[in-house]
């Protein structure tokens, strides 16, 4: 093959094919140092939004910085105005009136800020040989052996007999108590190790030690519980009845890190799928000039299936943009089916050393950019609303207009397994919606990892879409 055939087959290549390399190699220093001073932020939020309710509240923070008001009904808004609206304190819609308004339909981001944990159970506190225990429930699709042995954190709220609420906050100060699950010793775990990975540890192992020594009181039996419970009452004026009305999780306690000798990704818990949240919210706080009105909703419940009153298969989505019709006059089914929308939710990232879990050619990469993923689901593409070829053609151009670095991927093989997001909710509504978010190393673990490039241009995408 000679010199000229060469360079024509290297030309038909850039014009035809699609390139793959680390997306770091096409952006400029600048660019790099844009997305590490963007996560420092979204570090930030991470720590102190390790729940839904505490993602809520600092995205309330953060809007009303940013001089959003909470949401009226019975106000009429115009143009520029900035609203939110809270939903029993676990979700969150905000919203920037446009030009338009309503009339030609709404620009919709929607993340969950839900992460999988434990959860403590209603009756949670027990005594067993001298040491108080807390019984859990395991809130989304863990693995159970990644949450023994490591130090967790108690974060919460709990509604007390008299009806006053008081907030849990405890375990990631390195001066206040952790709790943890306790492991067995490889040296008695022989029988242990020999079960499959799912069936050495069962949800009722999952219990968290939380005292050893007892009030001292030889007359009365469970001391150990009983000094626990005096010290919660101490401190938070609860009884043990008080658990029944309260929600209380425990999460990893430890704060997100820089991960690599570059400093180029980050580590953390609760990133799926926060790491879409904090830029979606971003992205409205920061959209200025609007020909559509545009929202972000922070819904809860997606890792259990969305369901419940602050889930996204509720109605406060429909309900709040019913609400925006009406100010502008507007039937809600017309405006929802002129509506667009990103799910904004993550992907898995190819990761090397389980190389057999993925299809490399339909995975998603760190380093590689945002992530379109046309549809999720599992088997036959079950479970997932499969976006249209014009809405993903309508996004792509947009991602390519403003120079956004992005790829598509699948989440992992066919028949391997899968998985679902908010979007066939959306869908539902008569909306055109896709999945766009970051790619996720170790998803669901409590060390997830992702890349400071891909949250950057996860942030531009929103942005570019709401505006």
């Amino acid at each position: 093959m000679n010199y000229e055939e060469k360079s024509q087959a290297k030309l038909l290549k850039e014009q035809l094919l699609i390139k793959y390399e680390n997306g770091a190699l096409s952006r400029s220093n600048e660019e790099l140092q844009a997305a590490d001073s963007f996560c420092e932020n979204y570090k930030a939020f991470l720590d102190k939004a390790k729940t839904e309710r505490e993602a809520v509240k600092t995205a309330i923070e953060l809007l009303k910085q940013a001089g959003f008001s909470e949401y009226n009904a019975n106000k009429k808004y115009n143009p520029g105005d900035k609203v939110y609206s809270v939903n029993r304190g676990k979700a969150l819609m905000a919203a920037v009136i446009g030009k338009s308004g309503t009339k030609n339909g709404v620009k919709i981001a929607i993340a969950h800020i839900d992460s999988p944990r434990l959860d403590l159970k209603p009756n949670p506190l027990y005594e067993a040989s001298n040491l108080g225990l807390f019984k859990t429930h395991y809130y989304g699709g863990i693995k159970k052996y990644q949450w023994v042995a490591t130090p967790l954190a108690i974060h919460g709220v709990v509604i007390r007999k008299d009806g006053s609420a008081v907030e849990v906050h405890l375990g990631e100060n390195p001066n206040e108590p952790a709790f943890c699950v306790t492991d067995l010793l490889p040296h008695l775990a022989q029988e242990q190790l020999s079960k499959p990975a799912n069936k050495t540890f069962t949800g009722e192992d999952l219990n968290v030690l939380v005292g050893s020594r007892p009030f001292k009181d030889d007359k009365e039996s469970e001391l150990v519980k009983l000094n626990v419970i005096k010290l919660l009452n101490d401190k938070y004026g609860i009884i043990e009845a008080d658990f029944v009305s309260a929600e209380l999780e425990l999460v990893p306690a430890y704060p997100s890190r820089d991960v690599g000798f570059d400093k180029s990704m980050i580590g953390g818990y609760g990133q799926d799928d926060r790491v879409c949240a904090y830029p979606a919210l971003m992205a409205a706080i920061n959209a200025k000039d609007t020909e559509h009105t545009v929202i972000t909703v922070l819904a809860d419940k997606e890792e259990i299936g969305s369901e419940g009153n602050t889930g996204s298969r509720g109605e406060f989505v429909r309900y709040f943009i019913s609400d925006l019709a009406k100010n502008d006059g507007e039937n809600i089914n017309h405006v929802l089916t002129k509506s667009e929308c990103l799910s904004a939710d993550v992907n898995a990232a190819y990761d090397p050393t389980y190389a057999s879990a993925y299809e490399a050619l339909n995975s998603s990469y760190i380093n590689g950019g945002v992530v379109i993923t046309k549809y999720t689901g599992h088997g036959g593409k079950y479970d997932t609303s499969d976006a249209t070829a014009e809405f993903m053609g309508k996004i792509r151009n947009m991602l390519d207009k403003e120079n956004i670095l992005w790829q598509t991927g699948e989440l992992g093989k066919v028949d391997i397994g899968g998985g679902g997001t908010i979007a066939k909710y959306i869908a539902k509504l008569n909306v055109d919606v896709v999945d766009v978010g970051v790619a996720v190393l170790s998803m669901h673990s409590p060390f997830e990892v992702v890349s400071k490039l891909d949250v950057h241009m996860a942030y531009r995408a929103f942005c570019a879409f709401l505006k």
